[in-house]
């Protein structure tokens, strides 16, 4: 069976007033991870206006729905899309600008979650036009560990029913609205952050003698990991992406003082979990060993994240063919490995998924501001593709 694409494109346009107030009430209502509670009710009522049945509470403050055709059980799919926005001070001047200070959607989420009652609106009106069953999930907690997905999961997300594969779309300032981007296989990286404190024995900086110097020991610290895990090759497993690098440093004395103790935070990405969990022990070991070299001490506090996010070559090929038979070939592209990281990681690692990227600018030039910036925002005829292209890779994976 399948459906004419010319429908799916045809209600997207007209459905995209509608869904351009949602995303706009979304951007001027944000609620920060596990906080959107606000955000929750408002689309927990736009299913209820599609009569959408829903689940609300997952994870807190999460929705699930279920978008029942011919025969449901026959075949399960899942599409995400995450709510959650940042403590950024918006800087934009338009009519739909933050009302809430110090909250923004800077990482178009509440395009996401736009996009999404989109397509729950459209499949409900086709829904005699496919067998199975489409589940949309709106995620809490992108952006805070340990991830609003890994705690659906836990609640039971990909349970009754069990979908068979998992979509998921996100805005992408660095391409034109209309255009798509998808990558196979290995993706975005995992994430962990790094808290390295380091000890030594304060003094007067005039008497060398009678301190440790937990400063310079940092310093060693530092150049020494940056060594082993970036300037090194054969310290890395081959083909595999390796990002190790520190952001801040603290060390509370002054021109003549020497402290005790210095603070660093960082981070540690890769594409790899075994490896993963090795870079983790030598990195302690090698930040002891310097540490004790120079006299000093040294604790090093490794929070795990996200793991890598690794889209199923299969579903990956079919989505973007769908793509290419939705848009054109020439609005498809293929996107390059990135060492940022996404909390859709932790379905990726569950089930066969596909992850990609939707085109934000204008043709213009316009909106090529990236996202967490406090100057973000998007074409909104991005939106239009938005729905419709993930509803037409749906229809198209449930008739497979």
């Amino acid at each position: 069976m399948s459906t004419d694409a010319q429908l799916v494109r045809d209600a997207a346009q007209r459905l995209l007033p509608r869904v351009i107030a949602h995303r706009r009430h979304l951007h001027a209502n944000p609620e920060l991870s596990f906080e959107e509670h606000q955000t929750a009710a408002y689309i927990g009522a736009a299913l209820d206006e599609l009569k959408i049945p829903y689940k609300k509470g997952v994870a807190g403050t999460g929705i699930v729905a279920l978008i029942e055709g011919k025969h449901p059980s026959k075949k399960i799919i899942a599409l995400r899309a995450d709510m959650d926005a940042l403590p950024i001070v918006e800087t934009n001047t338009t009519e739909y600008v933050s009302r809430n200070k110090g909250v923004m959607h800077a990482c178009g989420h509440d395009a996401h979650s736009a996009s999404l009652l989109g397509v729950a609106a459209i499949l409900s009106e086709l829904r005699t036009q496919f067998e199975g069953t489409v589940k949309l999930i709106f995620q809490p907690g992108e952006e805070k560990l340990p991830g609003g997905a890994s705690l659906m999961i836990k609640d039971g997300v990909l349970k009754d029913p069990v979908p068979s594969a998992i979509f998921a779309q996100h805005v992408f300032p660095s391409l034109p609205a209309g255009k798509v981007g998808f990558r196979s296989g290995m993706y975005m990286a995992s994430t962990d952050e790094l808290y390295l404190t380091v000890r030594g024995k304060g003094g007067h900086a005039a008497m060398p003698k009678e301190y440790v110097n937990p400063i310079l020991a940092a310093a060693a610290i530092v150049t020494e990991l940056h060594r082993q895990f970036m300037g090194s090759p054969d310290h890395i497993p081959p083909a595999v992406p390796t990002v190790l690098a520190f952001g801040r440093i603290e060390g509370l004395g002054a021109t003549n003082v020497i402290p005790d103790t210095v603070q660093l935070q960082g981070t540690f990405r890769t594409m790899d979990e075994n490896w993963r969990a090795r870079a983790h022990e030598q990195l302690k070991a090698l930040s002891a060993a310097v540490a004790e070299s120079m006299h000093a001490s040294c604790e090093l506090e490794v929070r795990k994240g996200y793991p890598f996010l690794v889209n199923d070559p299969g579903l990956t090929a079919r989505a973007r063919a769908a793509a290419e038979e939705y848009l054109g070939k020439e609005n498809v592209c293929e996107l390059e490995l990135r060492m940022t990281a996404e909390d859709f990681a932790w379905f990726s690692q569950q089930l066969p998924a596909c992850f990609y990227r939707l085109g934000t600018a204008s043709p213009d030039g316009k909106f090529r501001k990236g996202v967490h910036s406090s100057d973000f925002d998007i074409d909104e005829r991005a939106l239009e593709t938005g729905m419709g292209l993930l509803s037409w890779i749906a229809l198209k994976e449930l008739t497979r």
